[in-house]
């Protein structure tokens, strides 16, 4: 008997499909099969009916076997490295949309308000810093006001519309090197920098949309957690480095006072150590768990605003015991008094053209940031369910980078800096995000659009606004130090390899059992030696001249792992165990 629900068991069992893992070319005719196969037997799917008998669900399962086995065929079929066009993208936005409501009232909570003022000031200093940075090789061209707007325009953007909002994009130090040379480049060829910035700009644009449209992302699936934790704890140390080297050279530059070097050192001591203890309340026995789950969240700022009392204590009562703050230029126009929109046709014909090459290089500089940063935020123990499969980190790199092409494209029209994934700031972020169990464990994530807004638009204040501008200025440089201390540290916590950085020096006969500890320990112990070994090289190519060229390197630690295996350093068994 046809009857409305054997019509939808039918119906849904054909729509269903392609969550099973079936090809789009075929999904509707294996749909219909498994579709007849429950309409002929509807009572297979209701357990209290008595009719139901052995002999039918045998023949239901010899006629959906075939299909389901082909299905799980498809699924482990190898991802390709190219789509069909558009199709990623298209993929991409159809599964966020339905969620977008929702991810505007995840984000109205304490958490997402804590994470947002954590964040401010960990997205704002970069670009200041690198802003100034800017101003001085490009002899004023570009400059700290460029650099903080396209921060916080990118930023605004790429939050509200990119697939993925969980991560952050921003000013990273290759960019900023590119952009020099570019400057140099401009100056050995004679011609204007700022056309030949919008020229390879727009070929980059164009480049990066290309590979958006083509699924190139699908690339980084290549990768495995042994190239995942040697980013990671290298973008963690730079921070640290960056941070810790900021506090130590005043106590070694002839022009700081012992005074300010120690109130320099106390300062930062005082953002970090108050943030990491108020931090480590959630899992104390204190207070009551919605109390340490507030403190905890806000613990940052807290930091923050410890620090700050303490240096305006100290102006207060010792003269001369000033310490410097962020400073962002009074009036909101370019560094050099230059229109907004650059003139491209000054730049000669043939320049134009030449315009693709270094255009090429950046493409990969983009790509590759945007991509390793998507790969580690999309990590499956945030435990994101969005618009997402089970166990995936390809979700919404294709959409991601449709986006970060076309603020490309924007931002060299009008000689703003270039914006891509932030790695160290993407993984605060969605740590700050994180829900957890009582165990300590990553249980879920708030996915939302709303902190990653109101970061960068509160930078936007402060570029526009002279009230926030004022209110900046009263937190010190040694404050923000602090602040990049826990962010460097706190991103360490929960990476296998500091874990095992750490079991280096741990009694194996009394230390805590982990997953990687069937593995032999010399094996271990030579595996996570090759992995420091590759942050120190990374880390050292970062801080040379050729540090714009640090994201390429990336490209060869799959090689290593490979030759790892290859020279029986570490068995196979091993390495899928340790890299697993």
């Amino acid at each position: 008997m046809l009857t409305l629900r054997n019509v939808a068991v039918f119906s849904l069992a054909c729509f269903c499909s392609p969550a099973l893992g079936f090809s789009t070319s075929s999904y509707c005719s294996r749909g219909f099969e498994i579709g007849g196969a429950l309409y002929a037997f509807p009572e297979l799917i209701q357990p209290g009916n008595p009719s139901n008998s052995l002999k039918k669900k045998t023949r239901l399962m010899s006629t959906a076997a075939p299909v389901l086995e082909e299905a799980s065929n498809d699924a482990d079929r190898p991802i390709p490295v190219f789509e069909p066009f558009g199709v990623g993208v298209k993929r991409d936005f159809s599964r966020r949309l339905p969620h977008y409501l929702s991810d505007i009232t995840d984000g109205l909570n304490a958490q997402s308000l804590a994470t947002t003022l954590y964040l401010f000031f960990a997205c704002l200093a970069p670009a200041i810093g690198f802003g100034g940075l800017l101003d001085v090789a490009t002899k004023g061209q570009m400059g700290v006001i460029e650099m903080t707007l396209s921060t916080a325009f990118c930023g605004v953007l790429y939050a509200l519309t990119a697939p993925q909002p969980a991560q952050l994009i921003g000013p990273m130090g290759p960019n900023l090197a590119f952009t020099i040379s570019l400057f140099q480049l401009s100056e050995s060829m004679s011609v204007p920098f700022l056309p030949l910035y919008a020229w390879t700009g727009t070929w980059t644009a164009g480049m990066l949309m290309a590979a958006a449209l083509t699924s190139t992302s699908n690339i980084v699936a290549k990768l495995t957690r042994f190239t995942d934790e040697i980013f990671s704890v290298l973008i963690s140390t730079i921070f640290l480095f960056a941070a810790i080297t900021d506090v130590t050279k005043t106590f070694t530059s002839p022009l700081t006072t012992a005074t300010k070097a120690l109130l320099t050192l106390t300062c930062a001591s005082v953002t970090f150590g108050s943030a990491m203890v108020i931090r480590g309340l959630k899992t104390s026995v204190y207070f009551t768990k919605s109390i340490r789950n507030n403190l905890s969240n806000f613990a940052p700022a807290i930091g923050v605003a410890l620090g700050s009392l303490v240096a305006r204590a100290m102006r207060l009562n010792f003269l001369g015991c000033h310490l410097p703050s962020l400073v962002l230029p009074t009036k909101f126009a370019t560094t050099n008094g230059r229109r907004w929109l650059i003139p491209m046709m000054d730049l000669p014909v043939w320049a134009r053209w030449v315009a693709c090459l270094p255009a090429a290089f950046l493409t990969v500089l983009l790509f590759l940031d945007q991509n390793i940063t998507a790969r580690l935020v999309n990590n499956p123990r945030f435990q994101m369910k969005k618009g997402r499969d089970e166990g995936s980190v390809l979700d919404g790199m294709h959409g991601d980078l449709f986006v970060i092409s076309i603020l490309t494209g924007i931002c060299s029209l009008v000689g703003l800096p270039w914006m891509a994934g932030a790695t160290t700031r993407s993984a605060a972020h969605v740590r700050s995000l994180s829900v957890f169990d009582e165990n300590g464990s990553i249980k879920g994530t708030l996915e939302n659009r709303v902190s990653g807004a109101s970061i960068h638009a509160l930078i936007g204040a402060c570029v526009v606004f002279s009230s926030p501008r004022m209110l900046l200025s009263e937190v010190p440089l040694p404050v923000l130090s602090g602040v990049f201390m826990y962010l460097g540290f706190t991103s360490l916590q929960g990476l296998e390899l500091w874990d095992r950085i750490l079991g280096l020096f741990q009694d194996s006969t009394v230390a805590p059992k982990t997953r990687w500890s069937v593995v032999p320990r010399k094996t271990t112990t030579i595996y996570t030696l090759v992995q420091m070994t590759c942050v120190a090289g990374m880390m050292w190519v970062t801080k040379s001249p050729f540090g714009v060229i640090s994201p390429i390197t990336i490209a060869f630690l799959p090689l290593l792992r490979a030759l790892l295996v290859r020279t029986n350093f570490v068995d196979k068994q091993a390495m899928e165990m340790l890299d697993g």
